[in-house]
């Protein structure tokens, strides 16, 4: 069944689906959204499923976005009694899964909850009436007739300190919420056509998950443990029924990658205070793009005092969200801990978490310093409700504080390549121009000398980017940028000008003349020539990624001028 809103076809759309015996997934269907957390834009919209599976005993798995509200109830009315509903399992409180929990309690007041003891904790925050609750450990069951036993996975920071994943052990069907899906909107249920989908499955992985690699290895090693998973049923994207082994083994790969990394850096932060999760998530992304390993600690739930001392004693640098003036003595505890664990050679970062009662940054921050510690980033503080440019300065602020734990090995890793051989690259030359970018409210841009002209038909470029560039984020497959090409002879301003290092968040174009192209991205005015482009492909290059564009627009303003030319003496740094 499908039911469609009354605006433009695809805006919002429900689809109900039966995937296993007595089990009816119902997917609310996000065509049109293009932005989800921080600052992660969306080529395929997304959706947010739901699962009802109704044995002896009905239980209802997530609910969903608060914009699906009459769509999602009319479609649960028509599929079952609301109050004959049991059960309602909450994966995680994220209010996309969770926003319509207060409606369902509503319509099924004697239901129980069932959730973790951190789930059950945020929800009475949430939704402001007693309700009856059932708190979940890993390995316990419950049992809804008709062989429907479920089996409770804990899952923490997949990706909020909540979740839970739920194994159904007559179909073999294991619901995790955001872990393995992806923002990814079609008519198709389950994952039958990989190669469509691969793409933005492992960029979900990548601003999502891989802040997290630790806790997705422990999840994994866990769900190893159950009978074989035939279908994973996700909170996001198609359903995994044709490619399980194939996508969960993605997951283990690329997180036992980013668990060896060399260099750790801890992010404490308090959940369900303010926006302290999704400037923690933000943070840890721009950590992770430099190849630098993070340990997201929730200071709310109640970590051992001894693990903490001990994984704060091992880390090259620490992250703290100032937690609520009023704060509980257990995470008063958890900041004197950290305080009392921390080494001079440490570096420090601060944020307050936006909750309107936050302890102010400059006590702690001088408390740190008195400590050894050097500030990696300024403190960033909240006055109002977070923006994308926020969450951007957030995840610029964790790349600054990764290159600043990673320096010393930067520096060894550039005297390391071979005398000859690094004379020899340095040798391939190139021009010298400046890519311009711009989504939503968020714009940046970046001198680059690795492009070229890669194909005809259709007329494409490719440049390489490096992954810890600000700009990366922004050229994204079906993302919009103009590169700029510079003036031989006339560069040096402009070249100066973005070379400078800019502190997170800043406004790259202050002081530079531009127009906007007809795609929103800034033209440079003293700009030789530009061409508006779109992100066609990428490919993993390393440090780098390899980005192909096609491009579909562009003028030369001095048609007689050359391209200024870049020469390297060397070739393993720019």
């Amino acid at each position: 069944m499908v039911a469609l809103t009354e605006k433009t076809k695809k805006k919002l759309t429900i689809e109900t689906v039966e995937i296993a015996s007595e089990t009816t997934a119902i997917r609310s269907l996000d065509w049109d959204r293009d932005r989800f957390d921080i600052e992660f834009g969306l080529q395929n919209g997304t959706t947010y499923n739901s699962f009802l599976i109704r044995a002896e005993k009905i239980a209802l798995v997530d609910t969903s976005h608060e914009k699906f509200r009459q769509l999602y109830l009319d479609t649960l009315k028509d599929l079952v009694d609301p109050a004959d509903i049991q059960y309602l399992i909450i994966s995680h409180t994220e209010p996309d899964h969770s926003g319509l929990v207060k409606d369902v309690l509503q319509l099924a007041p004697d239901v129980t909850v069932v959730g973790s003891k951190v789930a059950i904790q945020f929800l009475e925050n949430m939704v402001h009436r007693p309700f009856q609750r059932k708190i979940v450990k890993n390995g316990d069951r419950l049992d809804l007739g008709n062989g429907h036993e479920l089996e409770f996975v804990i899952a923490p920071n997949l990706h909020w300190p909540d979740t839970i994943f739920s194994f159904d052990h007559k179909t073999q069907t294991l619901f995790t919420c955001d872990a393995f899906g992806m923002h990814y909107c079609s008519d198709s249920t389950f994952d039958e056509d990989l190669k469509a989908i691969e793409a933005d499955y492992q960029y979900y992985y990548e601003c999502l998950m891989a802040p997290n690699a630790r806790s997705v290895i422990s999840a994994l090693k866990r769900m190893d443990e159950l009978e074989k998973i035939s279908m994973i049923a996700t909170g996001h994207g198609p359903l995994l029924q044709h490619n399980v082994d194939e996508l969960t083994g993605r997951y283990r790969t690329w997180s036992k990658t980013q668990a060896k990394a060399e260099t750790t850096i801890g992010v404490f932060y308090v959940s369900d205070y303010g926006y302290g999760t999704r400037l923690a998530q933000a943070i840890a992304t721009g950590i992770t793009k430099t190849g630098v390993a993070t340990e997201m600690v929730d200071l709310r739930a109640g970590i051992d005092l001894q693990e903490l001392r001990e994984l704060v004693g091992r880390c090259d640098g620490i992250v703290v969200g100032m937690p609520p003036a009023s704060g509980a003595a257990n995470i008063q505890a958890a900041i004197s801990t950290i305080l009392g664990s921390v080494h001079e050679k440490q570096g420090v970062g601060i944020f307050e978490s936006g909750g309107g009662d936050d302890e102010p940054i400059d006590p702690l921050l001088s408390k740190f310093r008195n400590l050894g510690l050097i500030a990696a980033f300024p403190g960033i503080r909240i006055k109002q409700t977070p923006t994308e440019n926020t969450y951007k300065q957030c995840e610029e602020s964790g790349t600054d504080i990764a290159q600043w734990v990673t320096r010393d090995r930067s520096v060894k890793q550039m005297k390391s390549l071979g005398a000859d051989v690094d004379k020899a690259l340095g040798r391939i030359s190139g021009g010298l121009y400046i890519i311009t970018a711009k989504k939503g409210d968020v714009s940046s841009a970046m001198l680059a000398s690795w492009v070229s002209q890669a194909s005809f038909k259709p007329i494409g470029i490719s440049i390489a980017v490096a992954k810890d560039r600000a700009i990366e984020s922004l050229m994204q497959v079906g993302d919009k940028f103009v590169l700029n090409v510079l003036e031989e002879g006339k560069y040096q301003k402009l070249m100066k000008h973005f070379l400078k290092r800019f502190a997170p968040g800043a406004d790259r174009f202050e002081g530079v003349k531009t127009q906007p192209a007809e795609n929103g991205a800034p033209i440079l005015g003293d700009a030789l020539a530009y061409m508006e482009c779109e992100v066609i492909s990428r490919m993993d290059g390393g440090d780098h990624w390899l980005v192909y564009s096609t491009v579909y627009a562009g003028r030369v303003s001095k048609p007689e001028a050359l391209t200024a030319a870049h020469h390297r003496k060397v070739g393993n740094h720019y």
